[in-house]
């Protein structure tokens, strides 16, 4: 048969004769022409790649919110007034979906080579005290959930001997007596007592109101402590006294921001974040602990009630119960722990003398006394 160089070079005269369309590798294109086309064609892809609404859930509003978030810490630095617009605008902010994602981001496993770098990294920006830790290898930790939830060394902690001790590392928004349905959050910023603990399925007593009903003896009254625990804190938190939970409820609410800044600025915001409440008794009467969930928080985990799933799909109003039984908790045990830092609010019926060892703005360990304790309260 024919040789192929000379059918390939017959080509160009064959082809305007037979009307024969060579194959793509033997068509001539100007040079010029295929940069302009490869130009024209990369303009095109990367307006749909950043202008379709994939791009602009996955990336504009995640970069918008982080620049958002970063500019109310600056204003926090010169005292700048926020308006009520901002906060509004601040709470349409889909912070259940990115907190989603970056729980899933952190549950990743990675390589041994970069743990130390990404994780020495955020110990230095967080002042992580790795000399408490049960391993303060690095490399051990495979994911930074893993490290977040890092556990404490034996020791670490001392557990008091009074009635009630703190449940977590952090620092204490406020704490004292909380007499009326309006307790404080920070000073002078309050919320709902029945909006955060919800309809009270719990007890048999009927008060004249929401308050009274709460209380087993009417010479009482509540206390509360709000603790918010920083990126950088020990993120496991503790039952602070023996006492049995027998009531869990489950606000799936937004994921905004609980630091002190925005506590100062949002009324009620611990009404409208998602929360754990376990309620209960112990030795004085009402008794019950709330975790709150914050921006980033992939989940709370609970360890004595695995049916509880947070910062999942679905309407962020709805409300979930679970009766517990009789679950026995003794002071000091582990409870549960956040992927990221938020807050425990503790809400408890104690005698009207009861009074905290600490004032708002002090930092609190596992295990610190809450109250400086006389015999009779130990006993």
């Amino acid at each position: 048969m024919f040789p192929r160089t000379l059918i390939r070079s017959s080509l160009p005269v064959i082809n305007p004769m037979l009307k024969i369309r060579p194959h793509c590798p033997f068509r001539k294109t100007p040079s010029i022409q295929v940069h302009s086309k490869t130009k024209t064609g990369n303009a095109s892809f990367e307006k749909t790649k950043w202008m379709n609404l994939r791009a602009i859930i996955t990336r504009w509003v995640p970069l918008g919110s982080a620049m958002y978030i970063g500019w109310c810490y600056i204003r926090a630095s010169i005292n700048y007034e926020v308006s009520k617009v901002e906060i509004r605008f601040y709470e349409m902010f889909p912070f259940r979906i990115t907190s989603r994602w970056w729980g899933r981001l952190a549950a990743c496993e990675l390589p041994t080579s970069l743990r130390s770098l990404i994780y020495g990294t955020y110990v230095k920006m967080f002042n992580v005290n790795l000399s408490e830790a049960a391993i303060p290898d690095l490399s051990y930790y495979k994911s930074l959930s893993a490290f977040f939830t890092r556990a404490l060394r034996d020791g670490a902690r001392y557990i008091s001997p009074a009635v009630c001790v703190s449940p977590c590392d952090g620092v204490v928004l406020n704490c004292g007596p909380a007499d009326t349905d309006k307790i404080e959050q920070v000073k002078g910023v309050t919320y709902s007592l029945e909006e955060f603990l919800g309809d009270n399925k719990w007890s048999k007593n009927k008060g004249e109101n929401y308050y009274d009903s709460l209380l087993t003896n009417k010479k009482n009254i509540l206390h509360q402590c709000i603790i918010y625990l920083a990126p950088g804190d020990y993120h496991r938190f503790h039952s602070p006294c023996d006492w049995t939970s027998t009531f869990r409820r489950h606000f799936a609410g937004k994921l905004l921001s609980v630091n002190p800044w925005m506590a100062r600025l949002i009324p009620g915001l611990f009404t409208m974040n998602e929360r754990a409440v376990y309620v209960g008794e112990w030795k004085h009467g009402f008794f019950s602990l709330t975790a709150v969930g914050a921006t980033n928080v992939g989940s709370i985990e609970i360890y004595k009630d695995p049916k509880l799933q947070t910062n999942t799909k679905g309407q962020h109003n709805r409300i979930e119960e679970y009766e517990m039984g009789q679950v026995k908790l003794k002071k000091g045990e582990l409870f549960g722990q956040f992927n990221m830092g938020s807050t425990i609010i503790l809400l408890f019926e104690a005698p009207k003398d009861f009074k905290f060892g600490f004032a708002s703005g002090d930092r609190v360990q596992v295990g610190q006394a809450l109250t400086t304790v006389t015999k009779e309260q130990a006993r």
